[in-house]
């Protein structure tokens, strides 16, 4: 791996890449709260205080950040030097905070479209043995209708101008996800000239809908790229094959990620690239690349995902070879998981984190 290592310092030296990227659809207010405890200790705090009816917990960390996957691409993109435009949905108090969260990127946020409700999300970062996870309590806000109508035609001239379309968080496009990455990436194919990139986020809370996705999004010649954890890959293989399920007993979850990945591979005309805690990997019909994972001390669970899209859209823009794609969005990923406040890396501390490692 060190040969790789070696090309993306070089290429993290160079000029930034002159490439225009938009993020869709989702914004989010977040609230971190860090409970350093696992889940059982948890539960049985809060069963305790509900039973004496009312009190406090003291000394819980917590921190307001930008939220949604959209959004948080959108920030990592811009942070290593990528022209970005979000069309994301919020109200009228989170475009002020959209602002003042991305105003130092200097990205264009006229296509923010202002909304009735804004999204909202707050998350617990509890630990156990195989380390920190989160668990997100969602108010959706008017993300949930979002759909085609409320893209303009200037919208859609600027996604076929794009050299990357990405369309984030079905999941929380709850009524009509379908048919908002159908319409879109339909546009880009027929009108566009940039390569499409789907990452649905966790689909078990819009579960009835995945068939509909499956048919008429996952199956089809319309996304070049589809981005994927452990749980989405394994979701949507038992959907297609329903062998990973059979296979669960007594393997380990990254296992049955890595099966599930060459299944959707076989099945699906999109590239598989697949983000895990310990490696990610790029499947196609034809081939399969693993890179392991950068090992660092996490300060967060969250985000780690959308900081490693963004590394990975900025390796394919740039045809770095599949390894020092992986590498990349991997360092990306663990900067972010590994900083104390929160922002993503920009290309000098990148070189930082690849020089000392």
């Amino acid at each position: 791996m060190e040969r790789y290592q070696d090309k993306l310092i070089t290429f993290l030296r160079g000029a930034p890449l002159k490439i225009h990227v938009v993020t869709m659809p989702d914004f989010f207010l977040d609230r971190i709260i860090s409970l350093d405890c696992s889940p059982y200790v948890f539960s049985s705090t809060v069963a305790g205080i509900v039973k004496r009816k009312g009190g406090s917990v003291d000394g819980v960390s917590q921190m307001d950040l930008r939220g949604g996957n959209a959004v948080n691409v959108a920030s990592a993109l811009a942070a290593l030097g990528v022209d970005v435009t979000p069309i994301v949905c919020t109200s009228k108090h989170g475009l002020q905070l959209l602002r003042f969260y991305l105003g130092r990127h200097r990205l264009d946020l006229s296509r923010v479209k202002v909304l009735e409700h804004a999204s909202v999300t707050t998350a617990l970062e509890l630990k156990d043995k195989s380390g920190k996870a989160n668990v997100m309590f969602r108010d959706l806000g008017s993300l949930t209708d979002f759909n085609p109508t409320n893209l303009t035609d200037e919208d859609f001239g600027l996604i076929g101008s794009a050299d990357y379309v990405c369309v984030f968080n079905w999941a929380g496009t709850k009524n009509y996800g379908t048919e908002l990455a159908k319409s879109v990436f339909l546009n880009v194919k027929k009108k566009g000239r940039g390569k499409t990139y789907f990452d649905t986020a966790d689909p078990t809370s819009n579960r009835e809908r995945i068939p509909a996705l499956i048919e008429g999004v996952l199956t089809t010649q319309l996304i070049d790229i589809l981005s994927l954890n452990e749980n989405e890959a394994m979701t949507y293989a038992s959907f297609l094959g329903g062998e990973v399920d059979v296979k669960r007993t007594g393997r380990r979850f990254d296992e049955l990620a890595l099966d599930s990945a060459r299944l959707l591979a076989k099945q699906l005309s999109a590239r598989i690239d697949l983000h895990t805690t310990k490696f990610s990997g790029t499947f196609t019909k034809k081939r399969e690349t693993v890179v392991p994972a950068f090992k660092v001390r996490p300060t967060r669970a969250t985000g780690a995902g959308d900081a490693w899209d963004a590394g990975n859209i900025l390796g394919d823009a740039a045809g770095l070879s599949v390894e020092c794609r992986l590498m990349l969005a991997n360092a990306v990923a663990a900067c972010y998981i590994s900083s104390t406040d929160g922002s993503h890396p920009n290309r000098e501390r990148l070189l930082r984190f690849l020089e000392k490692t």
